[in-house]
């Protein structure tokens, strides 16, 4: 059985209040382009001698696996129902959304023209940091995009009299087309606590064909592979800019023995090429039936739980009663659940498809 550890600190100090909180009912994980959360509960036995290290908004709170960091994060409520106290957390990302530019295009950085959208997190985070007793010493990541935000003509500006809250500013950059991803990690450095926002751009995470998750070895539960025909697809029509007659038009296909089915892929392509290539990328993805959306897993020399990371491209292989998969899919967030006493440790992978179909063409692409 893995040694699982909370430790409670102060946020703005980073001084330990407890190094091993006695936890139970423990769930954590991170997600990607969100602070991922915590929920747990104090024992009743412990729940009156300690609870008020618990300090909502105040304190933080780390999940440590054989003295490994894996998570951490604010603590945001902790209320007590009859004997328990359930405690619930968040990423240390969520501090933003209680947190506001008071003194416009954050203290001076902005407006931005052209800048790239890592660029202004890092600024948001620096802003949020530098007011008094808002230093959470939180690190971003000085990884660059190709992504602009802001025009010469309409740069992207915050206005002191708008207060704009500073969580939203970082969800605004990540929506940016082909910008970037974001998730938060914690590490050990020396004694302290380092916490880090991790930025990937266009995208977080890599194919990884080191790991493998299989049933029989380290799949358990019963999987839930759905098979939706709705966004189904083996041809794809896709449309460029334009009307008429000029209106570039691309159809691409493949036949495999089932009943033939279709796509409208709209888009705002002028290039001929580019409109071919997008369809090609919509057919293959919408030719993809089975969907796999959860994946519950062990701990398994195949994929140690410490190897997992956000944005990775796994290959799944599963051979259930009524279920034969084996496709790669991209893990988005995780929900660690630590054994206790009988109960085994689980992890839960929350998927989506390595190739997804877009959302609307230009109206609604893919982020």
């Amino acid at each position: 059985m893995p040694d699982y550890r909370y430790i409670v600190a102060r946020a703005a100090t980073g001084e330990v209040l407890h190094w091993n909180l006695p936890l139970t009912e423990v769930e954590f994980g991170p997600e990607i382009s969100g602070p991922g959360s915590l929920s747990a509960t104090l024992a009743p036995t412990f729940a009156r001698s300690l609870g008020d290290m618990l300090d909502a908004g105040n304190a933080v709170i780390y999940a440590e696996r054989n003295s490994k960091l894996l998570w951490g994060g604010l603590i945001w409520r902790a209320e007590p129902q009859g004997p328990k106290l359930p405690v619930e957390a968040s990423g240390f990302t969520s501090y933003l959304h209680r947190r506001f530019d008071l003194h416009g295009n954050l203290g001076g950085r902005g407006p931005y023209v052209e800048a790239d959208p890592c660029q202004v997190i890092r600024d948001v985070w620096a802003y949020a940091q530098e007011q008094p007793d808002g230093d959470l010493e939180v690190v971003v990541d000085d990884t660059k995009s190709k992504a602009t935000a802001g025009t010469a003509k309409d740069p992207y500006t915050t206005h002191k009299w708008d207060a704009r809250n500073l969580g939203e500013i970082v969800d605004e950059m990540a929506e940016i087309d082909d910008g970037l991803e974001w998730s938060e990690t914690v590490t050990w450095r020396g004694r302290r606590f380092e916490r880090r926002i991790i930025l990937g751009a266009p995208k977080l995470g890599r194919r990884r064909e080191d790991l493998t998750f299989t049933t029989g070895a380290n799949v358990v539960g019963e999987p839930h592979v759905i098979e939706d025909a709705d966004e189904y697809a083996q041809w794809v029509i896709g449309l460029g800019a334009g009307e008429g007659k000029r209106r570039k038009v691309v159809i691409d296909g493949a036949r495999n023995g089932r009943l033939r089915l279709e796509h409208k892929l709209e888009t705002s392509e002028k290039d001929e090429t580019k409109v071919k290539q997008r369809t090609r990328r919509e057919r293959m993805a919408r030719q993809i039936l089975p969907t796999l959306t959860e994946l519950e897993i062990t701990n398994h020399p195949a994929a140690p739980i410490e190897s997992l990371r956000i944005g990775d491209d796994v290959r799944i292989r599963l051979h259930e009663p009524h279920t034969t998969y084996d496709g790669w899919n991209r893990i988005v967030g995780w929900t660690v659940r630590p054994g206790d006493g009988e109960t085994p440790e689980r992890v839960t992978l929350k998927l989506e498809r390595t190739v997804k179909p877009e959302e609307s063409g230009d109206q609604a692409e893919e982020k």
